[in-house]
Parts: C-alpha cells; structure tokens; sequence
C-alpha cells in the first residue's frame, strides 16, 4: 500500500508516524511545502519573547529523523499542485528546480493546515506587516525587534495576539492591541475576560476595543496604522492575528465537498467525500461533541488525534473522531484564562436552554501561603444537569480545573456528578472540598431548589423601578469600598435580628463577596417566609461584569 501525506506539522506528521507503526510494508510519502516538517507552532511566540532561546527546539522533529527512524519519503520544499482522482495521483512540484512530476497513491492524506488572514487593505503588504505561521516569519519577527525595534500593533485579541502581544512587553516593545469585537479573548464570554483585559493595562499595553485597521501608512518615520475610529498609531512593525482559513485549493480543486467556511467536509472516520482521500488539522469541518452541529476548530491537539485515526483507518484499523469541544488556554503576564465546550453566547444563538454559575475560589486552601484567585463560570442544562460548557480565569491551578470540566464534558457528567468527583488533595494543591466540587455544589443546589439564583448583568438590565430589593450581606467596611448601585447593606450576622427591616412584598436579591455568605442568607430567608435569590458569583461576578461601575 502506498500512503500520500501532504503538509507535515501536527495532523500530516502524526498521520505519517502512525501509519508506519501500523504497517511497516508500507510505501509512506510525506510532502511538505516548507523546509521543516514538524515544528513547534505554539511555541513560536515565546522564541520571539526569549522565553524559549534555543531555536533548535522548535523543531519537534528534523525530516532526517522521519526518513531514519520511521523510514518515510520525506519530501521538504516540495508542493503539491492537484489531485487527480480518477487515476489517483498528486501533481508536485519541487521548489528549488521548478521540476513538476506525478505521485500515484493508494490513499491519500491533506494536511494542509489554514493560512492567516491578510484583509484586503491599503498598506496590507508593507514588508514591515507580518503574520505568524511558520519558523520564517518568527524569525523575521524576531529579527525585527533585535534590530531594535521598539513598538507594535497587534491586529486581533485571540490566542495568538495576546501570545505576541505578552512577548513584545517581554522585550521592552511598546505594544498597541486593535480588537474589533468589544472584547479579548473573543471565544468566551465577556465578563470572563475582564481579567486579561486588567493585566494588560497593568502593562501597559494600549487595548483598542470595538475597532479595526482601515490602512496602514508608510510615512518618514515608520508605519501608520489607522483605526476606523480615526485615530493613527505610530509603529515600526504590524502582527496580523484575525484569524486564519483552511487551505483548501487542492480539495475545492479536486471536487471534494467542503463546508460553507471553507472547511473540507469529513467523517468520523477522517474520509472526504471521496473514501480514499482523508483530511485532518486546521483544514478540515469537523463535528462539535456537545450539539453534533459542523464546526471547524484550528488547535493543536484535534489535529494530532485526526493524524492518528486517519492512519488507523487508511491502514485497515476502524477508528473514529469524536468531535472537539474546542478546550483551549492562554496564559498572560501570571493569568491564565481557558474554556471548554458552549460557551453562554454560543448557547444563545442556538437558543438552547442552559442555566449558569459562578465560583470564585482560591486554587488550593487559603491557609497555604500562595493561594490564588480563580473564577470559574458553569454552564449546564437545566433539566438533568449535564455540563454544557465551562471557561475559567485567575492565576495558578486554572489549567487543572478547565481540564477536568474537559473530562467531564467528554464523559457526559452532570453537576450532581461534579459534587462527587474524587480529586487529589494536599494543602499546596488544592482543597478537600475542590473549585470543581464547589461549581458542582452551586449548580446542583441551584437546580434542587436550594437556593434560587440571579444573574447580576440581567438584574441591572432592568430599570431601578423594576430591579428586586437589592441585599448586601458583607460587613459594612466591605459595603462601603464598593456595592451594587441600589442596594442596602446587613450583615449576614446580623440578618435573623433585622428581619423586620427587609420587605416582604417584592423579591430580594442577596449577594456577598463570592456568593457563600448569600448563600447562607438566602437559606435564612427561604425559611422565613422571603421571596429572594442570591446573586451568582456575588459582587465579584459584579465586577467582572461591569469593571467600570453601572447604574
């Protein structure tokens, strides 16, 4: 059997290797367009920052490795032109001759990733105006700012743009962010970010939200980026980080179906429409675990797992892709922000019923020295429980919890089930009762009735007149650095003597910091006779939500 790969990095190099693991006979061809086969994409922009200072640790893997170890015909500077399916062959074409020559295959394998998006603007191809995606263009970025560049514009708040963004602080480069949604880390939700948003001001870093690049000038002095606010910044260099869409030529080209967005259409078990042809990686729609609905999901480790089943099935063996629910974390300047599966707006738009909470625990007992800050924000279903969707922010331990609602997610637990999980605990690590046991509490409290819950951002989106009794429940020293426009202020110790004091014909909202004093008041207030809800997260949750202050 003859096996055809094309591209190399996470999905066509895992596909290679697994294939010869699993035949050794054999006849395994890997093409790829650049000069190195496998490499460590994520890790680029911290070779940029200096946190990683060995280039050669880039390279996962050098193509003379493949043809040693694993006995593959690898083929680097090489480029793959058209597919010719009727008679099963690849036109190539080799980069450093110009020689183009057919390749037969028995089974043929595209991954050919996704390229970065370039706007069609004026300015767009200034040779100062880079994007990121292979180890040329880091080291043309690295070699930009040892020359001694010392300002940038980074177009786009995802993954890759805040990665660049916290290297050129690292470097002593004055950095501008251009976002145009109306906020970072567009994947989760909003009051989720506010943290991110913090520490790059804590940095400063110029955030521009809710706008977007209109031009890039030349000028005497550098580059002009211009907003379409109006505003004009002066810088010697541009990170282009919109986004990316699949390279999908070969495929479009070939006839195969391909998705409204570009992605080319595949099934569980990696074939395209045509069963002889597979695509993985960044090119390819997939499947999203949660709602089965199409999805195209550009990370790192879907494409390792699409490499794998390819081979498997190309070889004979059935396996098959469960779908992705799109887990993914970032680190910034000591925070970490992550999520899995839905997230509230995406909820939203499919107009599917969910409940949420929020808890804001410290990654492991607070009577350890280092104990940090995290919220984490549950999304579940209101009926039987079951985890929909999960992000988190804070500091050290962020990383282990978004993993574990992973797990969940994939093993269909609901949150009566996160009361329940049993996870290693040691002061240093964690807490007897675990942020994920905590989230569990609250959400399953929430659906058993025992203590009613509201949101702080739908309670202020309706007019004062309309809003229910607002309770603070934290001491007064507490109240008085800060409240919920509105509401007034007992102590949760003081609560059973002032009952008198509170309202009994309208509802009342309670909250404390984080939410565990609310909690307690509500159950007091439950009891008494009182309409009331807590208020989920507490005035943490409040000033996620509104960092500026609302009315």
């Amino acid at each position: 059997m003859k096996i055809v790969i094309i591209g190399g990095v996470a999905g066509g190099a895992s596909a290679a290797t697994r294939a010869r693991r699993l035949c050794e006979s054999a006849e395994i061809v890997l093409i790829e367009r650049g000069p190195d086969v496998s490499f460590a994409n994520c890790g680029m922009p911290y070779f940029v920052g200096g946190e990683i200072k060995d280039r050669a640790k880039m390279v996962v893997v050098t193509p003379e490795r493949l043809r040693t170890r694993y006995k593959l015909d690898v083929r680097t500077q090489c480029s793959a032109e058209s597919i010719d399916r009727g008679h099963k062959r690849v036109r190539l074409r080799d980069l450093a001759s110009g020689r183009e020559y057919d390749e037969t295959y028995d089974k043929l394998i595209l991954a050919p990733g996704a390229a970065p998006i370039r706007p069609p603007l004026p300015g767009i191809d200034l040779p100062a105006v880079y994007t990121l995606r292979n180890l040329a263009d880091m080291d043309r970025i690295k070699a930009a700012i040892d020359r001694g560049a010392k300002s940038a514009v980074v177009v786009g708040a995802g993954f890759i743009g805040l990665e660049m963004v916290e290297n050129f602080v690292h470097r002593g480069v004055t950095t501008t962010l251009v976002e145009l949604q109306d906020q970072v880390l567009p994947p989760l939700d909003r009051e989720m970010t506010t943290p991110i948003v913090q520490a790059l001001a804590a940095k400063q870093v110029n955030v521009r939200l809710s706008d977007s690049v209109v031009a890039i000038n030349e000028t005497p002095f550098g580059m002009q980026v211009v907003l379409k606010s109006g505003e004009a910044i002066a810088t010697e260099l541009v990170i282009l980080g919109v986004g990316v869409r699949p390279e999908n030529r070969l495929a479009v080209e070939a006839g195969l179906d391909v998705g409204p967005r570009g992605g080319i259409r595949v099934s569980e078990s990696m074939q395209t429409s045509d069963p002889d042809i597979y695509a993985v990686g960044d090119a390819v729609e997939t499947r999203d675990f949660r709602s089965g609905q199409p999805t195209q999901t550009p990370l790192a480790g879907p494409a390792n797992r699409q490499g794998r089943i390819a081979a498997d099935h190309a070889c004979g063996r059935p396996s098959k892709f469960r779908g992705t629910q799109g887990t993914a974390i970032v680190g910034l300047f000591g925070r970490t922000a992550a999520l899995t599966g839905a997230s509230e707006k995406v909820l939203q738009r499919e107009q599917r019923a969910y409940r949420k909470v929020y808890v804001h625990p410290a990654h492991h007992a607070g009577y350890y020295p280092g104990a940090e800050a995290m919220t984490i924000k549950l999304l579940f279903d209101p009926g039987d429980g079951r985890v929909l969707g999960a992000q988190a922010v804070g500091g050290a331990g962020v990383d282990k919890r978004i993993d574990v609602l992973a797990l969940a997610i994939q093993a269909k637990l609901t949150v009566y089930d996160l009361e329940e999980v049993e996870l290693a605990y040691a002061p240093q690590y964690g807490s007897a009762k675990d942020p994920i046991n905590m989230v569990g509490f609250v959400a399953a409290g929430l659906l058993r009735g025992d203590h009613p819950q509201l949101d702080v951002t739908s309670i202020l989106a309706l007019p004062p007149e309309q809003r229910p009794f607002l309770l603070d429940v934290r001491a007064s020293d507490e109240f008085a650095a800060g409240h919920l426009p509105g509401a007034i202020n007992i102590s949760v110790d003081e609560l059973r003597g002032r009952l008198d004091e509170l309202p009994r014909d309208r509802p009342l909202a309670v909250y404390c910091q984080v939410g565990m004093r609310g909690y307690l008041a509500t159950r007091i207030l439950i009891q008494s006779g009182f309409n009331v809800s807590n208020i989920s997260g507490g005035y943490k949750s409040y000033q996620l939500a509104f960092p500026g202050g609302a009315s």
